[in-house]
């Protein structure tokens, strides 16, 4: 597993470096205006519950890499709660109406977002329990590039509003601190892969 940890470092530090990340840090922009990417990542954020539960997870007798993906995934079950509650606080909610929403959820502009739950429900199908943990691994790295940098534009909208965005801001990011991913990574590296599973 050593050498996939070694993989997924390094295409963070790749994801780390698209342009959308430099736009999230672009200080000329106001918070708000860096937020307006927000509704394109429902799709994403909703069925990111789905694959938690219907694909990553899977219930009865497990090995100790399927208990580490379950443990995973039950710890995030319910985050995308957090995700509507910021939507209605940054207001989205006054720009569309429900059909209006679903047009433009399933049309050409997110499908990009749609595209990555379907292709992970893909992979996830066929892993086996030590490559779902790589998935977790990857998909906790990806994370880790993103929300430090709208905590930072949470911590300025409740500067100045007051309102406390949780999925955003320092609620969530603190979970996500907590969360047990896939693992710690020393014990992560010393699983064994052969060079399928690799």
């Amino acid at each position: 597993m050593r050498a996939v940890l070694a993989a997924i470092e390094e295409r963070k530090r790749a994801f780390a470096r698209h342009p959308f990340f430099a736009f999230l840090q672009d200080e000329s922009l106001a918070p708000e205006e860096r937020l307006a990417f927000y509704p394109c990542i429902a799709h994403w954020i909703m069925s990111f519950a789905d694959l938690n539960k219907h694909f990553l997870r899977v219930e009865g007798p497990a090995d100790v890499h399927q208990e580490r993906v379950n443990r995973y995934t039950r710890e995030d079950d319910d985050h995308w709660r957090l995700y509507v509650e910021d939507f209605r606080k940054l207001g989205f909610e006054r720009f569309r109406t429900g059909a209006d929403w679903l047009s433009f959820l399933w049309g050409e502009e997110t499908r990009a977002n749609r595209m990555l739950s379907y292709r992970i429900a893909h992979l996830v199908m066929g892993a086996s329990s030590v490559q779902r943990l790589a998935i977790v691994e990857s998909m906790e790295e990806a994370a880790n590039v993103f929300f430090p940098l709208t905590l930072r534009l949470a911590e300025r909208i409740q500067e100045r509003t007051g309102t406390e965005l949780r999925y955003l801001g320092h609620f969530h990011f603190n979970l996500e601190a907590e969360h047990t991913g896939a693992g710690d990574h020393e014990a992560l590296a010393r699983v064994e892969l052969d060079d399928l599973a690799r």
